[in-house]
Parts: structure tokens; sequence; C-alpha cells
């Protein structure tokens, strides 16, 4: 049973409770959230680092776009973040490098983020996300949503994850193809799933309602819901939402890394969660 305790924080268990019933049902959901999927990146090497716990009771794994990505990175090779990591870094400079970022002609963005996943990615990924991993994308036809928990190789694993992030014109100009329809990015229609059974904890780069995320000092207490994103109105999230498509430099982008591991340990202390590991 999930207990109302906060604005900031909705969801949170006290170790009595946690003690008394077990953590019977939790899923890990991820945002999206374009090249801020660094700050993913950091809470997930957090969560690595000093979670162990937490992540051995997960029973779900659920992202859009960029957090789909950092979902599944974390689900079937997290021994491969800081690989994530400097692939992060580099892809970021080659966009930052060209004339109209993404968009510039000839510049191939899908085909980047595909080797990316080509070479993180293991050979069984599948089989590992099969029934646990949750892809929010979105057909262009519709406009409907669907998550995806069902993959029957690992490139249909990769198809999935590069529709929940193909946003039109910016990464091209032919949606992705899965199972006969064409698909795009999920976080158009839901960016932060909820997974229906058990509580989910959910990870953001944008300050808000959600349990791992920046909390930004000064704020007002006005929330604009953005695709199941309930974020804070504020000027850092202005910032943000541009860096998100026009990737700032390596320092800031390691400054987010950072950030998302300190929000992470955050959460874990909060929560009694948080193991001391060297």
């Amino acid at each position: 049973m999930s207990i109302h305790c906060s604005d900031s924080q909705p969801f949170c268990f006290s170790r009595a409770a946690r003690l008394q019933g077990g953590m019977k049902h939790i899923n890990l959901s991820f945002a999206g959230c374009g090249f801020l999927g660094i700050y993913h990146l950091g809470a997930a090497s957090a969560l690595c680092k000093h979670g162990q716990k937490l992540l051995q009771n997960v029973k779900a794994f659920a992202g859009a776009s960029a957090g789909s990505l950092a979902a599944s990175v974390l689900l079937t090779a997290p021994e491969k973040i800081e690989e994530c990591n400097e692939f992060t870094y580099q892809f970021a400079e080659e966009i930052r490098r060209q004339s109209f970022g993404a968009a510039t002609p000839g510049y191939d963005f899908m085909a980047r983020l595909r080797s990316g996943m080509e070479s993180i990615l293991p050979p069984d990924a599948h089989e590992l996300a099969h029934h646990r991993l949750h892809v929010s994308i979105t057909n262009t036809r519709t406009r409907e949503n669907l998550l995806v928990s069902s993959f029957s190789s690992r490139e249909d694993l990769i198809q999935v994850l590069l529709a929940s992030s193909f946003i039109p014109v910016y990464a091209g100009l032919r949606p992705v193809e899965y199972r006969g329809q064409k698909w795009a990015d999920g976080g158009f229609t839901n960016s932060l799933p909820i997974l229906p059974a058990g509580r989910t904890v959910t990870v953001s780069p944008f300050s808000g309602r959600l349990d791992i995320s920046p909390q930004d000092r000064g704020r007002l207490d006005l929330y604009v819901n953005i695709s199941n994103q309930d974020i804070v109105l504020s000027v850092a999230n202005l910032v943000r939402l541009q860096q998100a498509l026009f990737p700032p430099g390596r320092r800031t982008l390691q400054g987010l890394h950072q950030r998302g591991f300190a929000d992470a340990v955050r959460f874990l202390r909060k929560e009694d969660w948080f193991e001391d590991r060297a």
C-alpha cells in the first residue's frame, strides 16, 4: 500500500512498514529526457553501488526515450554503465560539432544511436528484458501510446528502443518500423511510465514530484504536467528542456551525472535503502 507523504515525494515507505510487509513489488521508471539521460546514468551508478538491496527487489524496469535506454542498460548490462557514460559524452560532442545539431543534413542520428546499442547490449539482452522491461513508444498514425515488454530477439529489442528515441525531423524523417507499424518517441504520449502493480520509483533530471530528481532551491510550488511528468515550473527546468535536445559541453554533462548520483544517494538514505559499499 502506498502512503502519500509529501508533494515532492509522493510515495514513501517507512522502514517499519517495509520490515513488516517487505518490498513486495517495486518498479523503477526513468523519464524521457534526451541528452539529460546522463543524469539517469549517474543515478544508475549510485543504485549499483549503494542500492543493491533495492535493485534485487525491482520486478520491472520502465522508461521512455533516453529513459528506456538507461533502464535497458541497468537491467541487462549494469557493468557497462561507464561505457555508456563515455558514449554519451562522445555522442553529445558530435551533435555539438554539427552545423544544425542532430538535424544537420547528412548526419544520421539514429545510426549513431544504434551503434551505441550494438556495442553495449549483450547478446541475450532480449531474454533478460523479456517481461521485465517496459518501453514507451508512440504510434505515429493513431498518436496512441504503447508499452512494449515482449522481445523476441535482440534486434526486436533494439528496434523498440530506437522507436522510443525517435523525434521526427530532429532524429530523421522516417519513423521506426516495428511489427508493421511506424513509431516515434514514447515521450510524446507517456514520458514516465507508471506500472499498475506495486510501487514505481521514478527518476527524472527535471525537478518535480518525483522520487529521484533535482531539488531546486527557491522553487515555486507551480507544477506543469508534461506527458505524465509533474515538473516544477522554473527557469532551471526550462534550461534542462533546452539541454535535452541541444547538449551542453562535457563538463556540464559530467555535472549532471554527478547530480544524478547524489540525488539517488539522497533517495536511498531517505528510504533506509542505502548500503555503504567501498
